[in-house]
């Protein structure tokens, strides 16, 4: 069964750091692209970055380059989000997800408030 557990959220203020993790459990993680997705309060799914299966390519959402920096650790089967200067606009629940064309699976997420 595939699992993906996300931790790290909290609260911050303007300008703040925070780290979010993803253990992926039940599949070949190596094998697969991941993505880190958001939803703001009251809004939709939106895309925030991907990392390819080995971590060689990147991509991100405009709203977040130069700020976020995703990574991943294949032995730990781990997945990062590393973000810096935070701004309220950041302000939702963060998930990681396995992008494929098997679908789209998602776990828990995150909940990140950036507020003063």
């Amino acid at each position: 069964e595939v699992q993906l557990q996300a931790s790290g959220g909290g609260l911050v203020q303007p300008g703040g750091s925070l780290r979010l993790s993803c253990v992926a459990t039940g599949f070949a993680f190596s094998s697969y692209a991941m993505t880190w997705l958001r939803q703001a309060p009251g809004k939709g799914l939106d895309y925030v970055a991907t990392i390819d299966d080995d971590g060689d390519r990147t991509t991100y959402v405009d709203s977040v380059k130069g700020r976020f920096t995703i990574s991943r650790d294949n032995a730990l089967k781990t997945m990062y989000l590393d973000m810096n200067n935070l701004k309220p606009e950041d302000t939702a629940m963060y998930y990681c997800a396995r992008v494929s064309t098997e679908g789209i699976r998602r776990g828990q997420g995150t909940l990140v408030t950036v507020s003063s």
